[in-house]
């Protein structure tokens, strides 16, 4: 009872059921929140508390660090004098930086914009000023401008304006000043040639970032990666690699090394097949693949099965899936498990040189740094052999005995373990084996089986470099060199395998390709095309150093992708009815897939007496600087060649506009609309689903942002789903994963949801980015 009506409170506030249950397990927060809520319906005298309202009250709640202001902020906020993020987080950071019990009211409103109102006319006015002030400018660079500057310079002047309406208010303006792009102003801008001389001084990283913003370089990953670019050894001159152990055999390995493969260079992917590939690894395949590619090289897929308890078929199958449809194919596909017959034959040879012991330190006496000596470090050969044939055999218990190394790694650790034991059927062995090779023994030697010349991997894998090195010249096989680069993050998700579990048992998302995620299977769900993937592991360079990305770093490069793939269609997402009564007979209009390039083609849509328009097309009161449909402004309609103009507007019973009736004009021969609106005429009914962040906070994990742990930074509205969209009938064929523009609206993706009966889109990403994700 007590939680149903916890349940209801939260409800209230405009959560969904599954978000008021997931909150509900995070007592301090749902304690916090509870107060807050019941404060506000009492300032309100009412049980519900609207949704804008809501979603401030529970953002304040959980970032607010000092809970006696609680009362404080709520009361704002109920009182509308707080009414925007924006106001919130500079009330936030006001009374972090303003500890002291008695505030002065006056400088915390000033502080917050409490009372600021920003009409249409500033906005428009302040606009105009900076239009002005770069008018020359514009007029010379038209489109190639950067816009940037404009609304930088806006938001500056418009502190508390809704930065959407600025954004639209600065397009508007730019788009009075210029006109239409030309054919001109979509054609890519030519890179200057630079001199041969300077070539060699180029760096090698594409992406800095000096205070906050982020400067890109046009160098592709093949430069990148070809050659000299990297410094990286040549085939076998691995000698010359710093920090690699030459041994009295080592050049004739190497000599072995060359005569096998031609001097030909080799890399692989590595990954461990008990989970989804993410946006941190689709970098190792550009790497890895791009590296082999640019080369005239090789690259192999090696899954590295060596655990068995993780492994299942369906990981397999989505990892080659996800490199394939990355664009690579790998010249081989291996296994760990190829090979453990022969990397328990190396595992007896290392025994007998004296360089491993079978040991009986349990698990959790090995765990943590200056672990003591193992007692059985010294004893004979023979015993550690007799031992390691007894675990083969499975006369041992599962975490009874191990097979150790005889190292120091570079971060301290000492004897690492080579072998242990489990008694889990492997997914392609089956019950051959009850012993199973670690990372640290498996990963060198499958690289030198395969006789990898450049093992690529990620900077943690630093500290197993002299762990790689031993272990080859301990058996006396060819060694390969290992090479580190730096991780991609993003900011804005979780990839953890562990934590991915979590959001989907929760039923906060619905699998490992829900489109919030960051999972290459749910980039491609959502629409991502993979060259703009990969066109954003190029931006992000070959860097030594570890990267966090934003995430409208990666939407920018996929609509720079989309803009020129995915055909235009119109779409309504919220209709409103209207009837043309003048039009002489239904027509059909001809639109272009790609307005700036008509050769490329077009389609046919209806254009009837009945059409739908966006709601929010039409105003019924006109405002200053509103561009489209009242009852005294006409507006144009895209493609179809006509203007129209209210004449009746209809309401139902609740006084809400229903339906408009208007009447029609040919564009010639009336004076030019302010705006063109899309439409739609017999359209197919389909459902949109509408994506946000999926956390609130930059850093979900950190707990200096996120004190009660990641799954309760979820953004309440991070999908939205209309299910009565309207869309014009030249998508009814679409298959999954075709992609449109939905013109107006954003960019869109057939969801594999979708039937033969009714189409599911997913948003891709908008048109533009928003200038509050900036």
């Amino acid at each position: 009872r007590q939680m149903a009506d916890a349940v209801s409170i939260f409800m209230s506030i405009g959560f969904s059921e599954q978000k008021a249950k997931e909150t509900l397990k995070n007592e301090a927060l749902t304690s916090t929140l509870k107060k807050a809520i019941e404060q506000a319906q009492g300032l309100l005298g009412s049980a519900s508390v609207d949704k804008t309202a809501g979603t401030l009250l529970y953002n304040m709640v959980t970032r607010l660090k000092d809970t006696n202001r609680l009362s404080f902020l709520t009361e704002y906020i109920i009182t509308q004098k707080i009414t925007s993020e924006l106001q919130l987080s500079a009330a936030l950071d006001f009374l972090k930086s303003h500890p002291q019990e008695n505030l002065d009211r006056l400088e915390f409103e000033t502080a917050c914009g409490v009372g600021v109102v920003v009409t249409p006319e500033q906005i428009e006015d302040a606009v105009e000023l900076i239009i002005r002030k770069y008018k020359d400018q514009l007029l010379a660079e038209r489109y190639r401008f950067n816009m940037g500057i404009l609304m930088g310079e806006a938001r500056t002047a418009l502190k508390w304006a809704d930065g959407k309406i600025v954004k639209n208010e600065v397009d508007m303006q730019v788009l009075h000043l210029l006109g239409p792009k030309t054919e001109a102003d979509l054609e890519k801008k030519p890179k200057a040639a630079k001199p041969k001389a300077a070539e060699k001084d180029v760096k090698i990283e594409q992406v800095s970032v000096e205070n906050g913003k982020t400067q890109t370089f046009g160098k592709s990953l093949m430069e990148q990666l070809r050659g000299e670019a990297l410094k990286f050894h040549k085939p076998g001159e691995n000698y010359k690699t710093e920090g690699y152990v030459v041994t009295p055999n080592t050049m004739n390995l190497l000599k072995k090394h060359l005569e096998e493969t031609g001097g030909q260079v080799r890399t692989r992917f590595p990954p461990e097949p008990n989970g989804i590939l993410h946006i941190g690894h689709a970098k190792a395949i550009n790497f890895n693949f791009g590296f082999a590619k640019a080369n005239n090289g090789i690259c192999f897929l090696r899954y590295d099965d060596t655990n068995p308890e993780k492994e299942e078929e369906k990981y397999f199958t989505a990892i080659r899936e996800m490199v394939e449809w990355l664009g690579y194919k790998p010249y081989a596909v291996t296994h760990a498990s190829d090979n453990f017959q022969l990397l328990y034959d190396l595992a007896v040879d290392l025994i007998r040189r004296g360089h491993a012991y079978v040991c009986h330190q349990r698990g959790e006496e090995l765990k943590g740094h200056n672990v003591p000596p193992s007692p059985w470090r010294e004893r004979p050969v023979e015993e550690s052999l007799i031992l390691f044939d007894r675990m083969r055999k499975g006369m041992f218990a599962e975490g009874e005995v191990t097979l150790r190394m005889k190292m120091v790694m570079e971060d301290g650790k000492m004897d690492p373990v080579a072998y242990r034991i489990k008694y889990t059927p492997h997914h392609r062995t089956g019950d051959t084996w009850c012993i199973y090779p670690t990372y640290d023994y498996t990963h060198c030697l499958c690289d030198s089986i395969e006789n990898i010349t450049h093992s690529l991997c990620t900077k943690e894998f630093q500290s197993r470099r002299s762990s790689y090195f031993w272990l080859c010249n301990a058996l006396d096989v060819y060694c390969p060199v290992q090479w580190e680069y730096g991780r991609l993050n993003l900011t804005y998700t979780v990839v953890s395998k562990r934590k991915i579990i979590k959001l989907v048992e929760t039923g906060i998302v619905r699998d490992w390709d829900d489109p919030r995620l960051f999972t290459l299977t749910a980039l491609r769900r959502r629409g991502f095309p993979p060259q703009a993937i990969n066109n954003f592991c190029a931006r992000v360079g070959v860097t030594v150093a570890q990267t966090t990305m934003e995430p409208h770093l990666l939407e920018a490069c996929v609509r720079e992708v989309l803009n020129d793939t995915a055909p235009r269609a119109m779409a309504v997402l919220e209709p409103l009815k209207v009837t043309i009564t003048n039009l002489p007979t239904n027509k059909e209009v001809r639109v272009p897939d790609f307005p700036a390039n008509e050769a490329k083609g077009s389609h046919v849509v209806p254009f009837s007496k009945t059409i739908f328009i966006e709601k929010s097309d039409f105003r019924e009161v006109m405002e200053k600087g509103y561009k489209r449909l009242t009852p005294d402004q006409p507006v144009g309609l895209r493609h179809a060649g006509y203007v129209i103009s209210v004449q009746r507007v209809i309401k139902d019973g609740c006084g809400n506009v229903c339906e408009l009736e208007v009447t029609c004009a040919s564009s010639d021969s009336v004076e030019k609309p302010k705006a063109f609106i899309q439409w739609v005429s017999n359209p197919l009914q389909c459902e949109v689903r509408l994506y946000e962040r999926l956390f609130l906070h930059k850093n979900p994990e950190d707990p200096a942002e996120v004190p009660a742990g990641f799954l309760t930074d979820i953004n309440p509205y991070s999908l939205t789903v209309i299910e009565s969209a309207l869309v014009d009938r030249s998508v009814g064929k679409s298959k999954v994963f075709d992609k449109f523009q939905f013109e107006r609206v954003g960019y869109f993706s057939v969801d594999p949801d979708s039937t033969s009966e009714k189409l599911v889109f997913n948003r891709t990403v908008t048109l533009k980015e928003d200038p509050g994700k900036i």
